[in-house]
């Protein structure tokens, strides 16, 4: 009798055990897509307007840096602009106002030499032809004709030269000189700008790396944290269980340390595992010799995940 009682009990125990086993649920956890803020420019941290644990929306400044030496370069850049404008604006337009009006009064005068050596002339070969004056005196009157009009054309031309600007070749020169100090400019400015460093998505900031004052090297993360919209359940099933979990399938899950709180999650991807560190259920019920399947939930309503805390359990509930 005592062997007929032992051995039931041990069955009893068996089939306690069993039901335990069956009725066991699956476990995974709850998981966001991570984001690291880096920076293309080394510079200092001049200041953080943002701090641990605060939601950010996309386009939001999180971090300020100090670029002295694009700083520089701006300077430098703003400079070679400004001369090459200027030589640009001299090569079309020419002389300046003050120049011109030398100039103006130069042919003027030279004018007036011409005009007299001219008169002078004619006076001379009137008294050549009736022979009161040598021809050497003559030729000398001449000479001097010659030399007021060739002073005379000369300095015309000089004034129609500079009413016309520099020559053609010297403008496109110059226009070219501008252009690259324009493009200096613009690649300063766009420099300049990476010293505000930017939220490219909504997220929740869970990491500073560095502290006002310290040096940020070009890639160095300044800033990590979790997409908003990134929430998503990861959960790990051997082959036996894997037909559960069709890809396009509602299940429901439970939040323990919500009060089983439920939420409605649709399974996004199914991808075997290598590796059996990747598990992610806390308790696996598998055979050795069973292949191991990572699904991935993502929420059916965003909303209704946002305030979760990542690396928290859910269970697995039912399917619809």
């Amino acid at each position: 009798m005592k062997n007929i009682a032992y051995t039931l009990g041990l069955l009893l125990v068996l089939q306690s055990c069993s039901s335990e086993k069956a009725e066991k649920k699956i476990e995974g956890k709850i998981e966001r897509e991570q984001l690291s803020v880096t920076t293309k420019i080394p510079g200092k941290i001049q200041q953080i307007l943002v701090e641990e644990g605060q939601f950010v929306h996309k386009g939001d400044t999180l971090i300020i840096l100090e670029l002295p030496e694009v700083d520089a370069k701006a300077a430098q850049a703003q400079g070679a602009l400004e001369s090459a404008q200027a030589q640009y604006d001299m090569a079309v337009k020419g002389a300046t106002d003050g120049q011109l009006q030398q100039l103006r009064a130069k042919v003027d005068g030279l004018k007036e030499q011409y005009e007299f050596a001219q008169k002078s002339l004619d006076r001379m070969r009137n008294l050549l032809q009736d022979s009161l004056v040598s021809q050497q005196k003559y030729d000398e009157v001449y000479a001097k004709y010659q030399g007021a009009r060739n002073q005379y054309l000369a300095a015309q031309a000089e004034i129609a030269d500079v009413n016309h600007g520099a020559r053609i070749e010297q403008q496109k020169m110059a226009l070219g000189q501008k252009e690259r100090a324009l493009g200096a400019v613009s690649e300063v400015n766009v420099a300049a700008k990476e010293r505000y460093i930017i939220a490219p998505q909504d997220m929740s900031i869970e990491t500073i790396n560095l502290k006002v004052g310290e040096l940020a090297l070009a890639g160095y993360s300044l800033a990590s944290g979790y997409i908003t919209e990134g929430t998503y359940f990861r959960v790990t099933v051997p082959e036996s269980k894997v037909k559960d979990f069709q890809k396009g399938a509602v299940k429901t899950l439970s939040i323990p340390y919500l009060d089983n709180k439920q939420i409605q999650a649709k399974v996004e991807t199914i991808k075997t595992l290598t590796s059996y560190a990747n598990i992610s259920t806390a308790y696996p019920d598998f055979e050795q010799q069973e292949a191991m399947f990572e699904i991935r939930l993502k929420p059916t309503d965003t909303t209704s995940s946002k305030e979760l805390l990542t690396k928290a359990t859910f269970v697995v509930e039912s399917t619809k």
